[in-house]
């Protein structure tokens, strides 16, 4: 393994490394000094066309399902890449696995159906959210020192095949972590072994939700009738001393060191930077120059020892020419009574000028009242943008999970005109499909697209076939699903006989 040094992005690295099909494991203590792992691709697999966006975009969906309340996964906290190597930076520990302590002895069966009932709940919320993980085994079971269960590395088995695995392969998969649970408690507990087999096999036959709820209903069968994740703990502690330790809060924090260049693969969407807004010392707002008084904080939010948000202004705001209207040459005049045509025109004069005041009010008013709604209505439109963000970033891409066709069990006679009927099912994501049959006796193809809703996952594509004349044939129709990828498809056959 060619690792940069110590560590990678600020991640030191221990002894404890371990291979698996994605690349070299190695568990690492994050920046911070908490328990962490760091995984270094397998360069001949993250190399493969492909390969590197797809693995960015399962990592960047794990996020998302993080943020949307998820907490079953491994959190990543990024995937950087150093020349030509690609890592994958965990924010938890990723050991040991239930491989790892499966391999030291049995679990005890209370821990054992504590982890299943906490992969399943995993799974059902990965599954509700239109994802699946893809390769659920022991060496994807993490446990923790406290006992609790987590997956990693969802996502990746099927980023780098190419593939987006069915429901029924995780539930596959936690089938098979119940047999192998009960496998390992042997002849001495034989109610627990018997009650996870019959949870393996609900769960194959009607899914993990009522697998999941059979283990809850019937814990009596567990010993004192209790599920528990201390056995668990003391398990994941005794096998790893890496486990074990917990993190100084006070550790030092090695000096940082030339790395070589390290550049981050994923991003933030929809976040653009912004330029910092700098602050002289004390100061909460900018000030006009020459302007005097006091300055208020136009805003909120000021930091720390920023004080109340007022400046100290400094000088007078009198200026030449604002006098008291005497100066030399000139004098005073006796006042005089007022004759009737000054009357008339002081009075339609403050009349005008009432009106005028008035008009000028009414636009002000206007005025205010047009930006208020124009502010009204820029606060609705960028709401409903930023929740249609929300919705978009938490939306899954369209993927197609299974395609069925079927035809005519019976034979068909003459000049017929048969129905063959493709079932597509997707993630329920929203998006388009193409699709072609094919029939094997011309070359003719028929295309078509397809356009899908949000919360629906089944769709029936029909195809109509006239077969005409005197012949005795095995017709077959193909229907291959074109995008989105990767390619799927069926077929179905029936008789012509004529």
């Amino acid at each position: 393994m060619n690792n940069p040094g110590n560590g990678i992005a600020g991640f030191r690295f221990t002894e404890h490394t371990w291979v698996t099909e994605l690349g070299n494991w190695i568990d690492a203590i994050s920046p911070d000094g908490r328990r962490a792992g760091a995984l270094l691709f397998d360069p001949k697999i993250i190399g493969l066309p492909g390969v590197r966006d797809r693995v960015v975009q399962a990592v960047m969906t794990d996020q998302r399902l993080v943020m949307a309340g998820v907490n079953g996964l491994i959190p990543v906290a990024d995937v950087v890449a150093a020349g030509e190597q690609v890592w994958l930076l965990t924010a938890q520990a990723v050991s040991p696995t239930l491989a790892d302590l499966l391999a030291a002895g049995p679990i005890d069966p209370n821990g054992a159906a504590s982890l299943l009932i906490e992969t399943a709940q995993t799974l059902q919320a990965l599954h509700a959210a239109g994802v699946t993980h893809g390769s659920v085994h022991p060496g994807t079971v993490v446990i923790t020192a406290e006992g609790v269960s987590l997956l990693s590395e969802r996502g990746l088995s099927d980023a780098i095949r190419a593939r987006i695995s069915p429901p029924e392969r995780d539930a596959a998969g936690w089938a098979s972590l119940a047999r192998g649970l009960a496998a390992s408690l042997g002849p001495g507990a034989p109610g627990p072994a018997e009650l996870f087999e019959r949870a393996a096999a609900t769960a194959t036959t009607l899914g993990i939700g009522p697998a999941r709820d059979l283990l809850v209903n019937e814990r009596r069968t567990l010993p004192g009738g209790r599920i528990s994740r201390d056995g668990l703990a003391r398990a994941a502690r005794g096998r790893s001393a890496f486990a074990q330790a917990s993190p100084q809060a006070g550790a030092p924090v090695p000096a940082p060191r030339d790395e070589g260049d390290i550049v981050t693969l994923l991003h933030v969407p929809g976040r653009s930077p912004q330029p910092p807004v700098h602050f002289g010392p004390g100061i909460g707002a900018a000030q006009a120059p020459g302007s005097g008084g006091q300055a208020v904080a136009a805003g909120a939010g000021a930091g720390p020892g920023m004080g109340s948000g007022l400046a100290s202004g400094t000088g007078s705001a009198a200026g030449s020419g604002a006098g008291s209207g005497a100066g030399s040459g000139v004098g005073t005049r006796a006042q005089r009574p007022e004759t009737p045509v000054e009357r008339i025109w002081r009075s339609g004069r403050d009349e005008a000028s009432t009106v005028r005041t008035q008009r000028r009010g009414r636009a002000a008013r206007a005025r205010r009242w047009r930006t208020m709604a124009a502010g009204a209505v820029f606060a609705i439109i960028m709401s409903g943008a930023v929740l249609a963000w929300l919705r978009l970033g938490n939306v899954p891409d369209l993927a197609v999970t299974s395609v069925d066709v079927t035809a005519p069990k019976k034979t068909q006679g003459c000049d017929s005109s048969v129905l063959i009927t493709g079932t597509v099912v997707t993630n329920g994501a929203p998006g388009e499909i193409t699709y072609e049959w094919l029939k094997n006796l011309d070359e003719e193809v028929v295309t078509g697209t397809l356009r899908t809703e949000s919360d629906r996952t089944s769709y029936e594509l029909p195809l109509r076939w006239t077969l005409q004349g005197k012949s005795n044939v095995k017709a077959t129709a193909t229907l291959r699903i074109l995008s989105p990828g990767p390619v799927r498809s069926d077929k179905a056959s029936f008789t012509y006989k004529c």
